[in-house]
Formats: structure tokens, sequence, C-alpha cells
């Protein structure tokens, strides 16, 4: 008899750069809020989450405001979660990073969504899908901004997930 662990599960892994942010120089890093635009765009990143029917059994979210406030954005438009952690690692995380992050999620989880920044989030989308000639897969690798997000399926489990493990479902840039 097969090991339940070792069961093919369809994983549903979103990753979204965090919305537009006011300048820089106006206060540190992570305590930049949303702008206008910001909130908007996050907003609609929540829309088409819910027209897709992803509902996360987990968000991973950096905790800087502006992380904090897309999330926040898209539940007020009706995203769905059952849980939200906040890792610090995913603020200044390389591909690596990240992936240490994620492949921490819990093995009953579904899908989970991480809430980032760039270039981390734009180079693990790249990493993580297979299909290298799609027209989605070429654009996502030419320009990743903010509201940018990627949506992937994998039937690895977490703990395990590597460069190649997913196929890219659809990148789309919501606008509010």
């Amino acid at each position: 008899m097969a090991d339940p662990s070792d069961l093919l599960i369809d994983h549903t892994l979103v990753l979204l750069r965090h919305s537009k942010a006011v300048p820089p120089e106006t206060m540190p890093d992570l305590d930049r809020p949303l702008a206008d635009r910001g909130r908007a765009d996050a907003a609609a990143a929540g829309r088409y989450l819910v027209a897709q029917g992803i509902e996360a059994d987990l968000v991973l979210c950096s905790p800087s405001t502006r992380t904090r406030e897309t999330w926040q954005y898209a539940a007020e438009a009706g995203a769905v979660a059952a849980d939200i952690w906040y890792d610090r690692r995913i603020y200044s995380s390389d591909t690596d990073g990240l992936l240490d992050v994620i492949r921490e999620a819990p093995a009953e989880a579904r899908t989970v969504i991480l809430v980032g920044h760039g270039p981390g989030v734009p180079w693990l989308a790249d990493e993580l899908a297979l299909d290298g000639t799609s027209p989605e897969r070429v654009e996502l690798t030419k320009k990743y901004p903010t509201s940018g997000l990627t949506v992937l399926h994998h039937t690895t489990r977490w703990s395990a997930l590597a460069p190649d493990d997913c196929d890219l479902v659809s990148y789309v840039i919501p606008r509010g």
C-alpha cells in the first residue's frame, strides 16, 4: 500500500508582488504604504483571485507595510485566506530564501499565496515555471511590475518544491 505522503496532491502557488507604494524617499522602506494606485491595483488582484476561484489555505506575507496593505486590499475585495503568516525573510530574499519560506508551509495546505517584493518574486516565478515558451512565461521574464501575479500548479510536497516543478497557469498584472 502506498504511503499517503507520496500521493500526488494538486497544489496552487500564487506569487503576488506588492502593489505600487509611495516613493522611498518619504520614509523608511519597510514603512512605505501603498499609493492610491496601489490600493486600487491590490483590490483588482483580489477580484482576480475571486474570479479564478482561488482561496488560500495560507498567505505568506512580508511584514512591510506595502505587502500587508496589498493583502488587506485584496481581502477587502473578496480574496480569502484561512491563515496568514508574516515572515521577515520574505522582505529581502532571493529565490532560495523564498523557497525556504514556502517549503515550511503545512503539508495540508493546498493553496498558498506569497506576497512579496521584487526582484525576489519575479525571479522565483521564472525559476519555478516549467514552460519556458508560452507567451505568458516570456512576458513574466520581460516585466513583472507591482501587482504582478503568477498562478502556478504543482504536485510536489511543499517541503520538496524545487525549480521547474510548476506548471504556469497564468500571469497577469491586475489594474484597478
